[in-house]
């Protein structure tokens, strides 16, 4: 699973924000890779005051980082517009300025994930992949695609 760390500013986003961009997020991936929604988590953390800088500065603006682990395999445009969406989905959202807004994609071979207890497929293969989950492990994802 695509799993997109967001960390923002602290009491920068609200609990209804948070749960805006995480759809925000999952749809953009979704739409750029053609992966089923539910396949996308999105975790949040956020950073307390006095604890972010750039060249020895403190930073006080309010600032939100998205850093994506994706499975490696997509096209040099799929990336593309994956980010250049999730950017402006976060915009659109938060109404932060783009230049306060960072988005990272770090891309990991599917060889080198375990998810559910099974080595993660090739993208392209995710359909195989569920079907070969352990019924309740693959009911369970399934039932995320019928809450979105």
């Amino acid at each position: 699973m695509p799993t997109y760390i967001v960390s923002a500013t602290q009491d920068l986003l609200t609990p209804d924000l948070k749960r805006k961009v995480a759809k925000e997020i999952t749809r953009a991936h979704s739409q750029a890779t053609g992966a089923q929604g539910f396949f996308a988590q999105v975790v949040f953390t956020e950073i307390p005051g006095g604890s972010h800088f750039m060249g020895g500065v403190e930073i006080n603006k309010p600032q939100v980082f998205v850093h994506g682990h994706i499975r490696a395999g997509r096209t040099e445009e799929q990336k593309k517009r994956l980010l250049a969406d999730i950017t402006e989905s976060i915009h659109t959202v938060t109404h932060i300025e783009k230049r306060f807004l960072w988005t990272y994609i770090s891309e990991l071979p599917p060889a080198n994930m375990v998810e559910y207890g099974q080595v993660l497929p090739q993208p392209g293969k995710e359909a195989e992949w569920l079907e070969s989950l352990p019924p309740e492990d693959r009911d369970y994802l399934l039932s995320l695609s019928k809450a979105q």
